[in-house]
């Protein structure tokens, strides 16, 4: 049963904190009307698939639990790019069905009830299997789970523009991943606390991220969504490479793509803050707890308020980004430089930083996508750059890997300067926000 109204608009005027009175800019009356109870239905699903994200990190927990299996290296080194890869290449070419429905909120919920279900196969193979079979069972799960969320993805940016008006899309999104971050912080502590539980900790996990993406669907489902235009349904290879055409057409959303390709380096720098503080003999068990913990610390604190400043401008944030990234990569070299990298403050300090200016990247690049075009190319433009980011992403890790070879420091120079470049691009991107 939904609240009564007077509840219902009462909590949304206290959480979209609105200016100037100024409630729908770019919605239809109708969608107006309902932007109360929408707002706060985006909010709890996203926020319930953000918290099942933390609960099943392919980069922490599910390496954790998969080393914990006795599975073999070569499968933990295929959970990364598994997951990155299959949520963001197939986009390009799933946009077009996703277009070709009136209401995008069903792609949405069934993509996210997909990955409950890819979470609840890798529980019970972490239940039932152990080695090789249980590390190949995960990553069928994870598969599962990837592929979801690339459908989720292309949906999610072209259902927000059509139900919450601009101005307040930086605020739901920071709100969802305000509560989220408050969620994996608990997870964090838990782990630490109980250390001796771990592994029970993180099946209890993963049971919980199955449960919280099925419930975001469910909840998602009832959003009231108006009937969209259903043109450009065509579907496969055909469509994807016609929809390149807006790349030539479009030269700020090529510039966009740019830039948040070279933004990706706060994303892919995070392990590489980890072996510096662990070396040789570092504990996988500790930098479980520590990583988590830093994590959700940095979207706990920071969320809500980057979500605030990409309503103002979404370009700014992710010019400022960039440059705290570069800093808390150069803050880490300096640690490292100075033998500090073993203390229990300096390294966690460093990602504490590059986490919240993580949050800051995806929460502008969000808002930014979702500004700079109307609802006719929304879902394209967001297959577009997520396809292509799935692109340089699997680039970037290459990349990374032949850095790897001369240390972990190299490696982190080289993503500095990729934030530093992907500031300076971000520069030159069309202001689209208030000021």
């Amino acid at each position: 049963m939904s609240p009564p109204r007077p509840a219902l608009r009462m909590a949304y005027e206290t959480l979209a904190a609105e200016d100037d009175g100024r409630m729908c800019r770019d919605i239809s009356e109708d969608a107006c009307k309902e932007q109360p109870q929408n707002f706060l239905r985006h909010a709890a699903a996203l926020g319930l698939s953000k918290s099942a994200d933390g609960l099943a990190d392919p980069k922490l927990v599910l390496s954790w639990l998969m080393t914990h299996l006795g599975a073999p290296a070569a499968l933990i080194g295929l959970l990364v790019p598994i997951r990155e890869a299959g949520a963001l290449l197939p986009q390009l070419f799933t946009a077009a069905r996703i277009r070709a429905m009136a209401q995008r909120k069903w792609a949405w919920a069934g993509a996210a009830v997909g990955q409950g279900l890819g979470a609840a196969i890798m529980l019970l193979a972490a239940l039932t299997l152990s080695g090789a079979a249980a590390g190949v069972m995960i990553l069928s799960g994870l598969t599962l789970l990837a592929l979801s969320r690339s459908v989720a993805s292309v949906a999610y940016k072209d259902v927000l523009g059509k139900t919450i008006s601009k101005g307040q899309r930086g605020t739901v999104t920071g709100l969802a991943g305000t509560w989220s971050a408050a969620i994996i912080l608990a997870f964090a502590l838990t782990l630490i606390i109980w250390s001796d539980q771990r592994a029970v900790i993180v099946l209890a996990a993963l049971a919980l991220a199955a449960a919280g993406w099925t419930l975001a669907g469910v909840i998602f489902a009832g959003l009231a969504e108006e009937k969209g235009a259903q043109d450009g349904g065509a579907n496969g290879w055909t469509a994807a490479i016609a929809n390149l055409r807006y790349l030539r057409e479009d030269p700020m959303l090529a510039r966009f793509i740019l830039a948040r390709g070279l933004l990706t380096s706060t994303a892919l720098a995070p392990p590489y803050l980890v072996i510096l503080a662990s070396g040789d003999g570092g504990a996988a068990l500790e930098g479980l707890g520590a990583l988590v913990l830093a994590s959700a610390l940095a979207g706990l604190l920071s969320s809500y308020v980057w979500g605030q400043l990409a309503d103002r401008s979404s370009r700014k944030v992710l010019i400022g980004t960039g440059l705290a990234g570069a800093a808390s990569m150069a803050l880490t070299l300096a640690f490292a430089a100075a033998g500090l990298a073993p203390t229990l403050w300096a390294m966690p300090l460093a990602l504490f930083g590059l986490m919240i200016a993580h949050q800051g990247v995806r929460l502008g690049r969000s808002t930014y996508l979702v500004d700079m075009t109307g609802p006719d190319r929304r879902a394209v433009y967001t297959a577009i750059s997520n396809t292509l980011i799935g692109v340089i992403l699997l680039a970037s890790g290459l990349f990374g890997a032949i850095a790897a070879l001369f240390g972990a420091g190299a490696t982190l120079a080289l993503f500095a300067l990729m934030a530093l470049g992907g500031a300076w691009v971000a520069y030159g991107l069309k202001e689209l926000g208030d000021g």
